[in-house]
């Protein structure tokens, strides 16, 4: 397994300063936005796309600091009722496939989008309720309609280019569950599956370990965000877990983002490490940094200092005791 960033941290450094930077703390992966909600600082789609001497120069320059492109990501809402917004983060995920096949990197992440809740809708609904049933029918009308042919034509699209499609299951979106992952990619195609991070499971209540195992048994899991949740109990009280408080109201909020290991404790993190090995996941552990109270160094050197001593770097090759 390799220790990766989202780069996104470091959007106020040019590329070059980026790659020296997160290289001189032992990272080995970065993952790259293209744009839409993580921009794109590191990496401009049309300059990349067609300037070939400026791809070569930006491989080379990845490869100078003994980094690996773990994934690119474009996340936005595709399947957003207004085209407008719709459509320019539909043409940032076709045109972020292909840069990724040209990159010989082999996942892009993104949301799966949330659609209206009819043709003439201005905003996305997510139901989050069984009943009344009118959220049944809006939920069905979704997939139907929306989801499953939009997700049909990217999963070929993805295979066509030879890249598979990092699903981060995240609150306000279609598929943010191991269960509704695993539905969809059954209705779509196996190059669809999860960029998984367990602060979002934290939040709703699921163990990211048994995420892991859930999605790891229908190899399903394409990507790994590292981030931690702290659940305040006294505001889940008040709030519950699906809480509207702004995330710069941190007093006030039922759960907030920390940087790994302020949430949960090493031995929670030794578990979802180890259960990403056991269930085959032998890829990149991407820190997202999204803590409230640390700045972007603080956050970042944390993450890295209480991650590196629970990665498992070295497969089995043999059972050597057995």
């Amino acid at each position: 397994m390799k220790l990766g960033v989202f780069t996104v941290l470091f959007s106020h450094l040019d590329f070059d300063d980026m790659l020296s930077y997160v290289s001189s703390k032992g990272i080995e992966a970065i993952e790259l936005g293209t744009g839409g909600y993580p921009g794109d600082a590191h990496c401009k789609l049309e300059e990349l796309l067609n300037n070939p001497d400026a791809l070569a120069e930006f491989k080379q320059k990845v490869e100078d600091h003994h980094l690996t492109i773990s994934a690119l990501s474009c996340h936005g809402n595709p399947l957003h009722p207004q085209k407008h917004i719709a459509e320019p983060a539909d043409k940032l995920f076709d045109q972020t496939v292909k840069l990724a096949s040209l990159l010989e990197v082999p996942v892009v992440n993104t949301f799966s989008g949330c659609p209206g809740d009819h043709e003439g809708a201005l905003y996305p609904n997510w139901p989050v309720s069984p009943w009344p049933h009118d959220f049944q029918e809006v939920l069905k009308w979704q997939w139907e309609e929306k989801l499953i042919p939009y997700w049909k034509e990217k999963n070929d699209l993805a295979e066509s280019y030879g890249v598979k499609i990092g699903l981060e299951l995240h609150g306000g979106f279609s598929v943010h569950t191991p269960n509704n992952m695993l539905k969809l990619r059954e209705a779509c195609g196996k190059a669809i599956g999860a960029n998984l991070d367990p602060s979002h499971m934290w939040w709703q209540g699921i163990d990211p370990v048994e995420s892991i195992k859930i999605l790891g048994r229908e190899n399903a899991i394409h990507h790994f965000h590292a981030k931690d949740t702290i659940i305040d109990q006294q505001n889940i009280n008040r709030n519950g877990l699906t809480d509207m408080t702004d995330y710069s109201q941190m007093k006030d909020r039922a759960w907030y983002f920390r940087t790994v290991g302020f949430g949960h404790d090493t031995k929670t993190w030794a578990d979802i490490i180890s259960t990403l090995r056991l269930m085959d996941y032998d890829y990149v552990v991407s820190i997202e940094h999204e803590d409230g109270l640390m700045s972007i160094d603080e956050g970042f050197t944390k993450a890295v200092e209480n991650l590196k001593p629970i990665m498992v770097k070295e497969s089995v090759k043999e059972m050597w005791w057995a």
